[in-house]
């Protein structure tokens, strides 16, 4: 396992290497690049041993992260159905910022998802599998003013591994993009290199480096973003 696992790092880090923003055309490459950063605070209730809801406050800066990107709101829903296999559902309401074009403001958006995820142990190593579908819409604007609701799937992998006599275990993850609405396919790949820290009794303290690359349009864009989170867990009583 330790073999596969070194495997999968050294992937992840010849793709970030070799996929450069850029493209070639005429001869002249055009490079888009950003530095976005994420910022979360989260209560996580855990009701009972297979079920648990929670709660997110999310800002995210682009632009070298001086310019809101978004703000939003999540509520989540999560159910173990058996020790390795679990489902979930989110909604999100996104304050999107719009500062491209000539009209320009703050957005409303819906986005809603369902998971299906999978997970296992190998020895020191704990493997998760998520397919994830979810739906996002503008808000207050109708297909006849352009709005579609944009379909998307997402496949994700994740490792964490435990080290022996250390709270920061790390987790690194790979997660492809693919939209529904078009022949575009698969359009966004993003690797994460993050990690969790546990305070007694005051919750959880992470931090994340991640890169995005997308793989469709004339000019692809490659977003690295630096993320803060914390959560904090109620269980309850009795439980």
């Amino acid at each position: 396992m330790t073999k596969h696992f070194k495997s999968f790092l050294l992937l992840a880090a010849v793709y970030v290497l070799a996929a450069p923003a850029a493209t070639a055309q005429n001869g002249t490459y055009h490079t888009v690049r950003d530095l976005e950063s994420w910022t979360s605070a989260k209560l996580k209730y855990k009701f009972n041993k297979k079920l648990d809801f929670g709660i997110e406050e999310q800002l995210r800066l682009k632009e070298d992260a001086k310019t809101v990107d978004q703000y939003f709101t999540e509520i989540t829903a999560d159910y173990d159905i058996t020790k390795h296999v679990g489902i979930g559902l989110g909604g999100r309401y996104i304050k999107q910022n719009d500062n491209v074009g000539k009209k320009t403001g703050y957005e409303n958006h819906f986005r809603w998802n369902a998971d299906l995820a999978y997970k296992h142990k190998i020895d020191r190593f704990d493997l998760k599998y998520r397919i994830r579908y979810q739906n996002k819409d503008e808000l207050k604007k109708s297909e006849a003013q352009g709005d579609t609701a944009k379909h998307t799937v997402r496949l994700k992998v994740s490792v964490d591994y435990d080290i022996k006599n250390w709270k920061l275990d790390p987790e690194v993850a790979a997660e492809l993009f693919s939209t529904l609405n078009n022949s575009e396919g698969l359009n966004r790949v993003r690797f994460t290199l993050g990690t969790m820290y546990e305070f007694k009794k005051a919750g959880e303290l992470g931090a994340f480096y991640r890169f995005e690359k997308a793989l469709q349009g004339d000019y692809p864009k490659t977003t690295n973003i630096i993320g803060v989170q914390y959560q904090y867990t109620l269980k309850r009583k009795g439980k």
